[in-house]
């Protein structure tokens, strides 16, 4: 079981499989959590294997888990998520040609990478992470209070008078009168 977060692809064996299980460093996991604007991040763990996939190109098989800490978009509190995600790319040498109009059943789960010297498995762990997080976290029951914001003695403005024909809707008024 190698731990290599970056992995040549001339070691990678053509009969076999390369199996991997990442142990994170506290640096790569302050790089995560700063990234992607994390309040912590726990429990994290990536491991799978990378085939040959013919004569050029791979495929990686992993399984990615994860806690993350977000704060809460309305109260600035915690919230946690566990991220549990299959991942599998297949990668491809970069002369080979993506074609959009080609007509071929691929599944919608699998991704399509192309292949350079390298496979760095912590870029492909902080993207699954970064692409399950929830875009809003919110605590359950946390609900957004009105702001009022205006001088004292004067009316504030409502949601009402925000509309762009509320004006219009008021000079009628008072034409009509």
């Amino acid at each position: 079981m190698h731990n290599a977060s970056v992995v040549a692809v001339s070691d990678l064996p053509q009969n076999g499989e390369y199996r991997f299980a990442l142990d994170f460093t506290e640096q790569q996991l302050g790089q995560i959590i700063q990234d992607l604007e994390l309040v912590d991040l726990t429990k994290l763990s990536f491991d799978g294997t990378i085939k040959a996939a013919g004569r050029e190109s791979w495929t990686l098989n992993a399984k990615l888990g994860a806690s993350v800490v977000q704060s809460c978009v309305i109260t600035l509190e915690p919230v946690k998520t566990r991220i549990d995600e299959n991942i599998q790319r297949d990668f491809i040498p970069n002369d080979q040609d993506f074609e959009e109009d080609s007509v071929s059943e691929m599944d919608e789960n699998v991704e399509t990478e192309p292949l350079g010297n390298e496979i760095d498995l912590f870029a492909i762990a902080s993207e699954v992470i970064a692409l399950n997080l929830p875009p809003y976290p919110q605590i359950p029951g946390a609900t957004l209070e009105n702001a009022v914001f205006t001088e004292p003695g004067k009316a504030a403005m409502t949601d009402d008078d925000a509309k762009p024909f509320a004006s219009l809707a008021s000079l009628k008024d008072k034409l009509s009168k």
